[in-house]
């Protein structure tokens, strides 16, 4: 409600009241709305969708919209045409052609429409589309007898065409029942070659060791890191932008009774707190913002506790932006923060370097790592693994940039730093192409790295 409420406030501001008009006048129409909606006295019922119609339609009115989009030859105060006029040039032939040609223009546009959508059909999957399938399978090369690991089944799309590319065993992991569900059906389809794992990358040592699996016994390892397709089309995971549902993100859909949830996050944590999870995970330039309207609603209203009640917040702290993602569509001014909290959430970034740890351990001399990042946070952390530039194990958290070289003067002492057991297969991250963005939006911030263990 505040933030509908300070929306409004800021209209007001741009309108001011014409006396003149009377009940004709935009500026006092604004304010009785406003008074309509927020001086009830049930305002827990509040129609924020409706609110949301309204105001989009007033501002555009208010900044002229539709004066600059239909440009007029004649001025005047209203419609810039007297009745004489509009009775002359909109004559009954001239709207008759009119509808016509709208008609034509409108049946070309559904033609177009329906031709896309059946192009587009025949290369849907059936409940998801697994992101540059066939570089990863490039890159892995499986043949027959060899053992993989997918840290990330997911919906399991890479670890079917693994199966389906040779006669090889495959180990699966993921954090969510879900996708252990799925990986057992999996195992049912292929007999004998299938191992499905519950659990997250740090309990894999221990999950691998029930199983009797040593080290250095891998011949590939894949990692597909983010969120799933599954998890973001269900909205009552907490995990779409767009889908109302609870703030939750837990991939581990409450396996850990222990593990906080995004509403926890957004109900406990301080100012500086939610600052630091927004501006480090998320890159977010409004970061200081956000947080802070969040504590105001959380101390003046109530807790924020569905994913549209957190996207109204952000979107009130970004009045004037208009975001757009890598394929120029428009984006919501929240995706950094859902990321940046469901990243804290599931502790991912620990995870991740976790995983890269143990593909170091666990894969054969000359076994294949593929990873398929989709954010910078995760591509660094896989970048500095590959190239040695890591600190105890975990990836240097300061570029290369801000170090001193006068700081190691001797060639032994900087081959020690930089000493790493793999060897990078491509030079440059592999991008997914056109047609695959095309039927697979999704995929366009996919970047994928692959290396070999050469000691």
């Amino acid at each position: 409600m505040t933030t509908q409420y300070k929306k409004f406030t800021r209209l007001i501001a741009k309108w001011p009241v014409d006396n003149s008009k009377a009940e004709r006048d935009l500026g006092k129409f604004i304010r009785d709305k406003v008074k309509a909606a927020f001086e009830s006295n049930n305002k827990n019922n509040l129609d924020t969708e409706f609110c949301n119609r309204q105001y989009v339609s007033l501002n555009k009115l208010a900044d002229n919209h539709y004066k600059n989009k239909y440009k007029r030859t004649n001025t005047s105060t209203a419609t810039g045409l007297n009745t004489e006029e509009c009775n002359v040039i909109l004559s009954t032939e001239v709207l008759e052609y009119l509808k016509e040609e709208n008609k034509g223009q409108f049946n070309r546009i559904n033609i177009a429409l329906s031709k896309r959508a059946l192009a587009t059909e025949a290369f849907r999957y059936k409940d998801h589309t697994p992101v540059l399938l066939n570089k990863v399978i490039k890159h892995l090369k499986p043949s027959d007898g060899d053992v993989f690991i997918d840290m990330t089944f997911g919906a399991g799309g890479h670890s079917r065409k693994i199966l389906e590319s040779a006669d090889c065993k495959l180990i699966t992991l993921d954090r969510d029942p879900i996708a252990f569900d799925k990986a057992q059906k999996l195992g049912e389809e292929y007999p004998n070659r299938v191992t499905p794992l519950l659990g997250r990358f740090s309990e894999l040592p221990h999950l691998l060791k029930e199983k009797g699996i040593r080290q250095s016994s891998i011949d590939g390892i894949l990692f597909d890191f983010g969120c799933s397709s599954m998890q973001m089309d269900n909205g009552e995971r907490g995990f779409s932008v767009s889908k109302n549902g609870y703030l939750d993100m837990r991939m581990d859909a409450g396996r850990d009774p222990n593990q906080i949830t995004t509403r926890d996050v957004l109900a406990t944590a301080n100012e500086n707190d939610l600052y630091k999870i927004f501006k480090i995970y998320g890159e977010e330039k409004k970061a200081a913002k956000i947080a802070q309207t969040i504590i105001q609603a959380r101390y003046m209203i109530k807790n924020v506790d569905t994913t549209h009640e957190l996207v109204d917040i952000v979107d009130s702290c970004c009045p004037d932006e208009f975001r757009l993602d890598k394929l120029q569509r428009p984006q919501s001014n929240a995706t950094k923060i859902f990321q940046a909290l469901r990243i804290f959430v599931n502790n991912e970034l620990n995870e991740l370097n976790y995983g890269m740890v143990l593909a170091k351990y666990y894969l054969k001399l000359n076994g294949r790592l593929v990873t398929i990042c989709f954010h910078s946070l995760e591509d660094t952390i896989v970048k500095r693994h590959i190239a040695g530039n890591i600190v105890n194990e975990v990836a240097n958290p300061i570029p290369l940039r801000y170090l001193s070289p006068l700081l190691v003067q001797d060639q032994d002492t900087i081959n020690q730093f930089l000493d790493t057991p793999w060897k990078a297969v491509n030079k440059h991250v592999e991008v997914p192409s056109d047609e695959e963005v095309e039927r697979n939006p999704r995929s366009r911030s996919a970047r994928l790295r692959a290396a070999i263990k050469i000691k």
